[in-house]
């Protein structure tokens, strides 16, 4: 028999779990929501590519060059595009690294044309340009005025950077410009 103690615990543990739980959802809920504006930024990591970084001999131009999206990671970004159309946002504006598992990650999304954006191009194997490139970025987020959604496809390095959170492979950091910049209002996991 349980105690009455023990009980007790037990009941806590579930209603705290619950409670967590359930403001997860209202503030993914709300994440969603701030996307259909055209002042919210997505800031999304690819999707699954295996490995860290590139091999020697990496070329932009050359995806037999690169590390790529798996299988796991199509999946996942067709998974993505998915739930943004679910959830009424069927259409955004996609700037992508000139990496070939962004690009990849952004068109299979199929939520836009994806236009290359350099500013977005990984900084790990050279971090001389970290700083110019955040700061282009940031320019770039502010000056953007579009009606749609502004979604950015890169990398972990470049996320970080912006915001200072490491992102799992494609996790959406939303963010919403304010008049000091932007704010990051959480992240979306996928």
């Amino acid at each position: 028999m349980i105690s009455k103690l023990k009980f007790l615990l037990m009941m806590s543990v579930f209603l705290l779990t619950f409670a967590s739980t359930a403001r997860a959802q209202t503030k993914e809920a709300e994440l969603w929501e701030t996307l259909k504006t055209g002042n919210s930024v997505a800031l999304m990591r690819h999707a699954t590519a295996p490995g860290t970084g590139d091999p020697p001999g990496f070329q932009v131009d050359d995806c037999s060059t690169q590390r790529n999206l798996d299988q796991e990671g199509r999946e996942q970004a067709r998974g993505i595009g998915e739930r943004f159309r679910e959830r009424g946002i069927s259409k955004v504006k996609v700037y992508s690294s000139q990496w070939c598992r962004c690009l990849e990650t952004a068109r299979l999304l199929e939520l836009g044309e994806v236009t290359e954006l350099p500013d977005l191009n990984s900084f790990f194997n050279d971090r001389s340009t970290e700083e110019a490139q955040t700061a282009n970025m940031r320019e770039f987020i502010d000056s953007y005025t579009g009606e749609l959604p502004l979604m950015l496809v890169t990398h972990q390095v470049n996320v970080t950077a912006l915001t200072g959170i490491v992102p799992a492979s494609g996790e959406i950091i939303v963010l919403r410009k304010t008049s000091d910049g932007v704010e990051v209002l959480g992240s979306i996991e996928n």
